[in-house]
């Protein structure tokens, strides 16, 4: 018995040390820049950048293969701080900025085919094939992708009601004392 325990002791030292040496060898370098990037964006792993989540666009970002106005979610803020970071230019000409909206269902126009089922990554529709389907608007990150893939354009976007629930304070301006010598000085 004591060498059964002292021969597995062995193996384990010895195993685990080649694993060590391996693990120092093998290592992948991974880019700082990727990691800041992935950093700044929302994490909604929505893919309305056309990446399967926010790790691939900031990798995309970080190589200079994406655009910076992909990310919806992240909206103009994310935009102008993506262009600092990389120093490139934003182009906002064709940017939208919307406020948070969810999917909505009219039911008169749904079928039950289950496409947007299928296509939300959330799931927050619920539904069954051949009836009617419903949004759990808790659930839904506003990707819209739902709403590209309904044969019967039953699902709309809608601006989430701001309630007690939801609201939140604004953010103070910051008011720049250097541009009016006359604030701050005692005469």
């Amino acid at each position: 018995m004591w060498i059964a325990i002292g021969s597995l002791t062995v193996m384990g030292i010895v195993l685990g040390g080649l694993l060590g040496v391996a693990s120092r060898f093998l290592a992948v370098e991974e880019n700082p820049l990727e990691e800041e990037l992935k950093a700044m964006l929302p994490g909604s792993q929505c893919g309305q950048c056309g990446y399967v989540g926010c790790a691939q666009y900031a990798a995309a970002l970080a190589k200079g293969e994406a655009g910076i106005t992909l990310c919806a979610p992240g909206g103009k803020a994310l935009i102008e701080t993506l262009s600092k970071k990389l120093g490139v230019e934003a182009d906002l000409s064709e940017h939208e900025e919307k406020g948070p909206e969810h999917a909505f269902i009219v039911e008169d126009l749904c079928i039950g085919c289950t496409r947007c089922i299928r296509e939300c990554s959330t799931d927050a529709i619920m539904g069954a094939n051949k009836l009617m389907h419903t949004i759990i608007v808790d659930a839904c990150h506003g990707c819209s992708k739902c709403v590209k893939v309904c044969p019967t354009d039953a699902i709309i976007m809608v601006p989430i009601e701001v309630t007690l629930r939801n609201w939140h304070w604004p953010k103070p301006e910051i008011e720049n004392t250097h541009s009016n010598p006359e604030v701050g000085h005692a005469h």
